[in-house]
């Protein structure tokens, strides 16, 4: 089993980052709605720290707390190039010292992740739409999607 003690100091960080810096992508697509989209981030890892014993590498993920830094970025581009390229870094690190099934279970918690951020959040005015992912939220899950589904060697990022 893969964990923590497998991975440099700047490794282990890298893969801390991959999640959040995907939620951080679908949550800041569009606009409104960043309190229930930090709040379904901090109910997702809950939710993954219940299925404690499954991957001791998801165990030790959910274990810290998410935190990211989006403060330094001047627009949305500049937060999604750099966060979806630190989610790169992140898989190919998995993919690297993990085993498949790790690498696996790490896209899959990611993808929920991204999916519900997506969702915590019902858009329109005041919510009254109906509309559960805007377009621009779902746009951005499907770059983690992609992201998610590229190797490691696809870029040099």
């Amino acid at each position: 089993m893969t964990g923590q003690a497998d991975f440099t100091a700047e490794e282990w960080k890298q893969v801390l980052d991959g999640p959040p810096s995907a939620a951080l992508v679908v949550a800041l697509a569009q606009r409104g709605g960043s309190f229930r989209e930090s709040f379904s981030i901090a109910k997702s890892y809950t939710e993954a720290r219940q299925a404690h014993g499954d991957s001791q590498l998801l165990d030790e993920i959910v274990s810290v707390k998410p935190h990211i830094d989006h403060t330094r970025h001047s627009s949305f581009e500049e937060v999604k190039t750099d966060f979806l390229g630190r989610l790169r870094k992140a898989v190919g690190l998995v993919q690297q010292k993990g085993t498949p099934e790790e690498l696996a279970e790490y896209k899959q918690f990611i993808q929920n992740l991204s999916e519900h951020v997506a969702s915590a959040h019902r858009e329109g005015i005041l919510g009254m739409s109906g509309e559960r992912v805007s377009e621009a939220e779902q746009a951005a899950v499907d770059e983690v999607r992609a992201t998610l589904g590229e190797t490691a060697g696809s870029s040099d990022g």
